[in-house]
């Protein structure tokens, strides 16, 4: 326990204590065990395959153990998977007891409450929709106790400041313990009816399965992201003055698209958009994206070819949708003046537009190689002279808007030499941006 901090383990050490005395006093001689023990065997086994294929905790089985023993037994059926797991980071011992510690008390709490509200009786009832206050409530509770004790954790380690420590943690909690604890209830009424155990244990069967496509899904966006931040990467490695750029593209982009009112599925394309909008400079020379003074005419031929390139770069990536459109086209200007078709009007995809204010005000309020960052009041006014022959009118009044809400806080990217150059020439309308 060396590596973990005094208060911390004081901390777990107290709440192992408390967990310990919800064990007392011990079921008495008369009852069963067998519910107990085949519990506790199948939550460990649950426990053991969800963290290591899932990444989280199994609680459908512990919740059932609230709905169907006493409290000390409940909390019996959470040790045994602690203490059977393995544990991948150390030091083990603290955080094997957290992990028998913390169910233990969040169950005790549950069949506590479920048992005062007289949820045991109305389970063996023939009235189904009478035990869901009960079970509600003791789900309630459930997330209750891991809310306080996770937070308290939190506190105790130093994570996060005190005032901070149980901020957002119930609502992560709520909604994936409220779906285990209807599959816990499901298994306890099967527990009690005539078909018995056997028919409470293929409850597990959808809820494993629906898990599954749940993790598949959360590993497919994981290798998403891992995709993009290695584009990414590579660009500000290759363009050093603008490191950090892409990402904010990508921020004032979900602002313009979340103003706009467009759906979640959307917001995100256009955030992936955002952020890959300039993965094309990997083909352009270096020398030239990191060029102190102005370009030549050849140079300048040479780097609206990013459009382009980054295209071909994303053309295989199939979950970024409209945003490969956006990253040939974010150049284009309304007018018909852009690169790289010269493009106008409405015939610049919906996304190519949103990308092309968010880029050229990102532009204008970072310091680069070629110009000083601008206060965020004369880029608006800048975006606002050029809207309708070079931004689309519509995209630069969202981002207006939202400003005026939220704000934006732009980050320095370099710190040489301004050189004098027309601000929209530079930041969006010409060959010469980088």
């Amino acid at each position: 326990m060396d590596a973990v901090p005094a208060r911390a383990r004081g901390y777990v050490t107290g709440v192992a204590l408390l967990s310990a005395l919800c064990l007392l006093p011990l079921p008495a001689a008369h009852t069963l065990w067998g519910a107990p023990a085949l519990l506790a065997a199948l939550y460990a086994a649950c426990e053991h395959v969800a963290r290591r294929r899932f990444g989280g905790p199994f609680y459908p089985v512990l919740l059932a153990g609230a709905f169907l023993l006493p409290p000390s037994a409940a909390a019996l059926v959470a040790v045994p998977a602690a203490l059977l797991s393995p544990v991948e980071h150390r030091p083990a011992l603290p955080r094997r007891v957290w992990r028998a510690a913390q169910p233990a008390l969040a169950v005790w709490a549950a069949a506590r409450v479920h048992e005062g509200l007289g949820g045991r009786d109305t389970l063996a009832g023939s009235g189904f929709p009478c035990t869901l206050l009960p079970a509600g409530a003791a789900v309630l509770a459930f997330c209750l106790v891991l809310t306080a004790l996770d937070g308290g954790l939190r506190a105790a380690a130093g994570l996060v400041p005190l005032r901070r420590a149980w901020r957002g943690l119930l609502a992560r909690f709520l909604a994936p313990v409220a779906v285990h604890g209807l599959a816990g209830l499901m298994m306890a009424v099967l527990w009690r009816s005539p078909y018995g155990p056997v028919a409470a244990l293929l409850v597990l069967l959808p809820m494993c399965v629906s898990w599954w496509v749940f993790a598949q899904y959360h590993r497919e966006r994981a290798a998403h992201q891992a995709t993009i931040r290695a584009l990414v990467q590579a660009v500000d490695i290759k363009d050093g003055y603008t490191r950090g750029h892409s990402e904010r593209v990508g921020q004032a982009s979900v602002l313009i698209a979340r103003e706009l009112g467009m759906d979640d599925d959307r917001v995100e394309v256009l955030r992936f958009a955002g952020i890959l909008h300039d993965v094309g400079k990997l083909g352009v020379p270096t020398r030239l994206l990191r060029k102190d003074g102005p370009l030549t005419p050849e140079e300048r031929r040479i780097i609206e070819l990013h459009p382009e390139y980054g295209h071909e770069m994303v053309r295989g990536i199939s979950f970024l949708g409209e945003a490969r459109a956006a990253i040939l086209h974010h150049h284009e200007r309304l007018d018909g003046s852009g690169y790289p078709y010269g493009l106008s009007g409405d015939r610049i995809p919906e996304c190519a537009r949103i990308v092309a204010v968010a880029d050229a005000f990102d532009a204008m309020t970072s310091t680069r190689c070629y110009s000083r960052a601008r206060p965020v009041e004369a880029a608006v006014a800048e975006l606002e002279r050029c809207a309708g022959t070079h931004f689309d009118p519509r995209m630069v009044g969202a981002l207006v808007r939202a400003l005026r809400r939220s704000g934006w806080h732009p980050a320095v990217t370099a710190d040489e030499p301004a050189h004098d150059s027309p601000p929209v020439e530079r930041a969006a309308g010409t060959g010469a941006s980088r």
